[in-house]
């Protein structure tokens, strides 16, 4: 299985995980991050303001997080063309814990096709309710409420194809978007206990809010995931 690793090389500070990333996945590479302050960038994908799907997403995107979207819509782009039916993305703050982690990768093995999505969260955000599959003690199942954070995932080639065709227009961040299963048309799995986890160190995508504007923004987002679930995945 190839394994794509999504890098920044310029934002630095993850040179020696991105070391590590490359010795402990399956036939792994570094994919060059889009960055999204380049000016270029705006030009590379449109952008409408949060309306484009329903619920409206209430905040607008960053540059952070356009040039995050694009970086992986390069990887769904390299899956899509490749000969692979599915592959490994990475983000380059991904650590792994070698005993879940390969139950995990047998799963992936005795389940994963070419239509498949399949996260492996770094947080216990969803819940194993059916579960289709286990090995060890890490469960294979269709998570109600797909979660965010896109540290480990598997994606099939029909599925890249899929969420390429989905988000050639974007309005809100890629994990928000791929929560979204009635817009892009793709079932989502999930594995859990995962293996994964997060280094430590500040996100490259993290917002600077104001102090008086904190409260606001958890109201609306707080409004917006309600939203959310009331869209639940069926098993």
């Amino acid at each position: 299985m190839r394994s794509l690793i999504i890098h920044l090389s310029s934002a630095g500070g993850r040179t020696e995980n991105v070391s590590r990333l490359l010795r402990d996945l399956p036939s792994a590479e570094v994919v060059e991050a889009v960055d999204g302050n380049d000016p270029a960038v705006p030009a590379q994908i449109k952008q409408v303001a949060g309306t484009l799907h329903h619920p409206p997403y209430p905040f607008s995107l960053n540059a952070a997080e356009v040039g995050c979207f694009l970086s992986h819509r390069l990887c769904w782009q390299m899956i899509a063309d490749g000969d692979a039916p599915y592959a490994l993305i990475a983000e380059d703050d991904l650590a792994i814990d070698p005993v879940p982690f390969a139950n995990a990768m047998k799963l992936v093995a005795g389940y994963a096709d070419e239509d498949s999505y399949i996260r492996l969260p770094a947080k216990p955000r969803e819940r194993v309710v059916g579960a289709i599959a286990y090995e060890g003690d890490a469960a294979l199942f269709v998570p109600r409420t797909i979660g965010l954070q896109l540290v480990c995932q598997i994606v099939g080639r029909r599925a890249a194809r899929r969420l390429l065709a989905a988000s050639e227009v974007i309005d809100r961040p890629v994990d928000t978007t791929l929560q979204m299963h009635w817009v892009t048309g793709q079932k989502v799995h999930a594995i859990m206990p995962s293996g994964v986890s997060e280094v430590a160190g500040p996100s490259t995508i993290q917002r600077k809010t104001r102090t008086s504007d904190v409260l606001m923004r958890e109201m609306r987002r707080a409004r917006y995931r309600a939203q959310i679930k009331r869209r639940p995945q069926k098993a």
